[in-house]
């Protein structure tokens, strides 16, 4: 890979910081950025339009370890990358990086990422259509109403945790826990092993010395959990997959459920920490929203288009020599889709204060053959979610400055930190219990429907105790973050 000389990489001097200034921190070999540090961690929208004055839609950038890569910041360029699995692939054995030692593979907090797994992300043509079948017939078996439904019933529970108090952390209390209840039940996961489970796989998107550690917790947990369906097989994702026609081995039936965990429990959460910052802090929202002149899914698309949850994708890898924004990329090359940079590129969004609520043309569940699958889930949790908070505590508002909300930063997501409020104390309300999902509709292609699984287990039975347990190892994480 060979970046641009030094006198394009800084063609407007003025933009260069002086010697001794911190920024230089984040300055690597040959010119190129740091994706990750201090700098990036700060400011990262800032710091993609720094290098797309700097070096145009595409600019030569670091990641941990100085290594090297180019992050796509076009809109259009974003597209057209992730339209032409041909030219750039998604496998990403075909990087040079493994080749010159560019990596550590047994040590590097990148592997989690940009390593190659037995899953739909990283095959290309058949083999990626094979995969990619089966993961949609096992996101696609649930009714949405029905899901919808689990749902509002989970974010009732939830919010019965803290609605007398009169006070709560939305972030802590609400957007980390009802995407997390969602998806084990979505899973098949046991009550027992969700917490840390989900802990881990946030952990994996910070890039630290423990990404690899967690990665390694997450194919642990979820081949027992593999293990156990091939035995016991219930009315769940990891259970149609196993009976999916494409033939899964229990291999890429463990990674396609560790890309679920990571891809919708992450971007989830974030979603709902952003849509809720917007409406509490912003009056065009709030004003909307209770005027009837926006509703609650066209707010989660205004935020997708400003604060995607995931702000960039790795990665494609050039086939062959090629141009793109004016950078020559080469054959093996490292390509970084740049979501939240692309969303707010100029040539499509001219004045990024115009709302774009009914417009779904965003890049922030990426494009092509890749466009995330399981994105209308993740719309549905976000939006039943905050409407069943909205309508329960309508009077609820931010109880500190919105100066002093912090954020999280890692190469790939933005995270906000915490979100306090304040409201007046309600009772809560009685609740039953989770209900199991409705069956899965006759499918089309004439395979059976999984059986449903009887609540408890197989032996219909439940674990005494089991939800005291799973909240007090659930609160007692999320208090260590």
């Amino acid at each position: 890979m060979t970046f641009p000389p030094a006198e394009h990489a800084t063609a407007q001097a003025g933009r260069v910081p002086p010697p001794g200034c911190p920024a230089h921190a984040a300055i690597g070999a040959g010119g190129a950025t740091r994706l990750y540090g201090e700098a990036a961690a700060t400011d990262p929208m800032g710091l993609y339009e720094e290098l797309r004055a700097a070096h145009g839609p595409v600019a030569p950038v670091l990641l941990d370890g100085d290594v090297r890569a180019w992050l796509v910041l076009g809109y259009l360029e974003n597209r057209d990358v992730a339209s032409r699995p041909t030219q750039f692939s998604r496998d990403p054995r075909v990087w040079h990086g493994w080749r010159t030692g560019e990596i550590d593979p047994a040590t590097s907090p990148l592997m989690p990422m940009i390593g190659w797994r037995p899953d739909c992300v990283c095959a290309d043509g058949e083999e990626h259509q094979r995969l990619r079948g089966a993961l949609t017939a096992g996101l696609s078996q649930f009714d949405h109403r029905g899901v919808r439904r689990h749902i509002i019933r989970f974010a009732h529970q939830v919010i019965d945790g803290f609605c007398e108090k009169g006070e709560a952390e939305l972030v802590g209390q609400f957007t980390e826990h009802l995407p997390m209840l969602t998806l084990i039940h979505l899973l098949g996961m046991s009550d027992e092993e969700a917490p840390e489970l989900v802990h881990a796989a946030r952990d994996l998107f910070k890039a630290t010395e423990t990404s690899l550690a967690s990665n390694a917790f997450v194919l642990e947990s979820l081949e027992r959990l593999v293990t156990a369906k091939r035995a016991h097989p219930g009315h769940d994702i990891a259970s149609a997959l196993m009976a999916h026609p494409a033939g899964l081995t229990d291999e890429e039936v463990k990674h396609h459920l560790r890309l679920i965990l990571l891809a919708g429990y992450e971007t989830t959460a974030n979603l709902m920490s952003n849509v809720l910052r917007m409406v509490l802090t912003d009056p065009r929202f709030r004003g909307s929203l209770a005027g009837g002149q926006m509703t609650l899914p066209e707010a989660v698309e205004q935020v997708l288009w400003d604060e995607p949850p995931l702000m960039v994708c790795p990665g494609r890898w050039a086939n062959s020599d090629t141009t793109l924004g004016g950078q020559e990329i080469k054959t093996g090359d490292m390509l970084l889709l740049g979501l939240a940079a692309g969303n707010v590129d100029r040539a499509i969004r001219p004045d990024p204060a115009a709302p774009v609520h009914h417009n779904r043309a965003h890049l922030s569940f990426s494009a092509g053959t890749h466009e995330c699958p399981g994105q209308d889930i993740g719309r549905i949790i976000a939006d039943a979610g905050i409407d069943i908070l909205l309508t329960r505590l309508p009077d609820i508002a931010l109880s500190v400055p919105e100066e002093s909300l912090t954020w999280r930063s890692s190469t790939w997501a933005r995270h906000l930190t915490a979100l306090p409020v304040d409201f007046s104390p309600r009772a809560p309300r009685v609740d039953d219990g989770p209900a199991p999902l409705p069956a899965p509709p006759v499918q089309s292609d004439g395979v059976p429907p999984v059986p449903p699984m009887p609540v408890g287990g197989p032996g219909g039975a439940r674990r005494p105790e089991a939800r005291a347990s799973w909240w007090t190892r659930v609160k007692r994480l999320l208090r260590g973050r």
